[in-house]
């Protein structure tokens, strides 16, 4: 795993990248750092958390309005989803903050 640097709305961030995964990750940020600069620029809205929360919000609604692929509809026999989002939580609090 290599950490990449990148930057989301001025501000720079180191992140954990898989090897292979670059393209990929800056895609995401790429994505993100749109949304944030379209939520700044539209001016309602001042605070960097409230900002990154908007955005998030609504990365994840577009992304919920996409149909899901066959073979990710459906969850994989075994696979707790809690023990997955557990180890996300632990691994994402290793960061330190976002903004």
């Amino acid at each position: 795993m290599k950490q990449v640097e990148v930057t989301i709305l001025g501000q720079s961030y180191l992140l954990a990248c898989p090897d292979g995964g670059e393209q990929l990750l800056q895609t995401a940020v790429a994505s993100v750092d749109r949304e944030m600069s379209g939520i700044r620029d539209a001016g309602k809205v001042k605070a960097r958390e409230r900002i990154a929360v908007l955005a998030a919000l609504n990365l994840a609604y577009a992304l919920a309005q996409r149909p899901l692929p066959r073979a990710a509809a459906a969850v994989a026999p075994g696979v707790d989803l809690a023990v997955l989002a557990h180890r996300l939580d632990e691994a994402l609090a290793d960061d330190g903050q976002l903004l």
